[in-house]
């Protein structure tokens, strides 16, 4: 489950609980609307969360790829290539590696590929998506 279903799963009782009170549908109307509006103002703080993480993830990555010290620039590709060829190997039947190091090599080079193709496409989208966040916020 991401942040996002968390925190409408959190609101949800209380939408709820709005809808069913005994009152005009204005009232309901004005205090559904001001839930949202927290609801709003929480998502917006945990998209700057996320933008940060995102951030320093690949302010290491990049300051590793930097560094002067061969083993720390290439510990992660050299990792990964390391797991690709342990798996590719597994699937010839070249290695002999237990099916359960095998998955979990698998999901490490899924994590590992899709956090960096994730990563660049959400410091892309991010901080687009927090400045109309932040913008509706000030409306």
């Amino acid at each position: 489950m991401n942040i996002f279903s968390l925190i409408s799963n959190i609101f949800k009782p209380a939408a709820e609980l709005i809808d069913n009170l005994h009152t005009s549908d204005e009232e309901r109307l004005i205090q559904k609307a001001a839930m949202l509006e927290t609801q709003a103002k929480v998502m917006a703080t945990a998209l700057d969360y996320e933008n940060e993480q995102l951030r320093i993830r690949q302010e290491t990555i990049n300051e590793e790829a930097k560094s002067e010290h061969w083993v720390t620039a290439t510990w992660r590709p050299i990792t990964m290539l390391t797991f690709v060829a342990s798996i590719t190997g597994y699937w010839f039947g070249l290695v002999d590696v237990p099916p359960e190091a095998v998955n979990g090599m698998f999901t490490l080079v899924q994590i590992g590929i899709g956090g960096y193709t994730i990563g660049r496409s959400a410091e892309k989208v991010l901080p687009g998506i927090v400045k109309a966040m932040k913008t509706k916020e000030n409306v």
